[in-house]
């Protein structure tokens, strides 16, 4: 599923819309980015790239039971990582700020922002760059085209595609059950804008892209199903009725188990709230490994 941006004033969204792309080269200038305006995935007349249904937390987390009998599931996992850069041929990024989003990543999911250490790390074992004007701006609509053309490895290999969203989203990414009925699809793509030390304002420590790859490694939203059961299908994550928005002081949507979890990973707060996972997501990441991406590769 999709990162959104959240709301921001109308100057923010005239600025974001009529300031012309910063030449190659140049230092990233700080832009407003407006919240989606557009219809979700799934609604008649939405668009936008494949998401989950609320009814698959339900039907996934029965379907983990019966895939993991008699099967060990990992304590640590590495996520061999192919980056592929998209470029128009006048923005692109450097592989050092690939390697630093790398980083983010390692930092994020070893618990060192805050929370736990999910026992998952990211190597990196290649960066690419391919300049097409058409994948690079339009990465929703080309999805198909652009991921057949430039997918490689199995179910266990992360193919992080950098490009520029058009969709007022930040990225978006397929999950680990459905690997099977599309191979070639599966991977996340985020916005060039959102790596560290990118252009775009809250949203630029990396943190979309661990955002992104939580969904890749099985995470739904925390908001998942609002209030009501099962929400997001894990125990520790206190059901949301609605995203985070920014940053605020403290947020609770819903009269059960608590505040909600408006600093996890799987929100949409700003880049700045963003700090953790759970034990229970955690786990999850490490079951949906066992049940649907080493098992596709075995």
């Amino acid at each position: 599923m999709a990162r959104r941006a959240t709301a921001v004033s109308l100057a923010c969204l005239l600025a974001a819309g009529l300031a012309p792309p910063p030449p190659l080269g140049a230092a990233p200038t700080s832009v407003c980015i407006p919240s989606a305006a557009r219809l979700a995935p799934g609604v008649p007349g939405g668009t936008g790239p494949r998401s989950p249904l609320p009814e698959d937390v339900a039907k996934v987390t029965a379907e983990l039971k019966t895939r993991l009998r008699g099967v060990t599931v990992p304590t640590r996992i590495t996520v061999p990582t192919r980056v592929i850069v998209l470029t128009d041929g006048r923005r692109k990024i450097s592989e050092q700020v690939v390697r630093t989003q790398i980083d983010v990543l390692n930092a994020a999911y070893a618990g060192r922002n805050g929370g736990v250490d999910t026992g998952v790390r990211f190597k990196l074992e290649s960066v690419s760059v391919k300049e097409h004007a058409g994948w690079f701006a339009d990465p929703v609509g080309v999805e198909k085209a652009m991921k057949t053309r430039l997918h490689q490895g199995g179910a266990q290999t992360l193919n992080l595609y950098i490009a520029q969203l058009s969709e007022l989203m930040l990225g978006f990414a397929s999950y680990p059950y459905w690997y099977a009925g599309a191979p070639a699809l599966d991977g996340v793509v985020i916005d060039w804008r959102s790596l560290p030390g990118g252009a775009m304002t809250n949203y630029d420590k990396g943190f979309t892209g661990v955002h992104e790859i939580g969904h890749w490694l099985g995470l739904f939203h925390t908001f998942e199903n609002g209030c009501d059961e099962p929400g997001d299908g894990i125990a520790d994550t206190a059901p949301e009725a609605r995203a985070t928005e920014g940053c605020p002081e403290g947020k609770d949507t819903c009269p059960q188990n608590g505040p909600d979890p408006m600093h996890n990973y799987m929100d949409y707060a700003h880049d700045r709230c963003m700090s953790e996972f759970t034990q229970g997501q955690a786990d999850r990441m490490h079951e949906m490994w066992a049940a649907y991406r080493r098992s596709a590769d075995a």
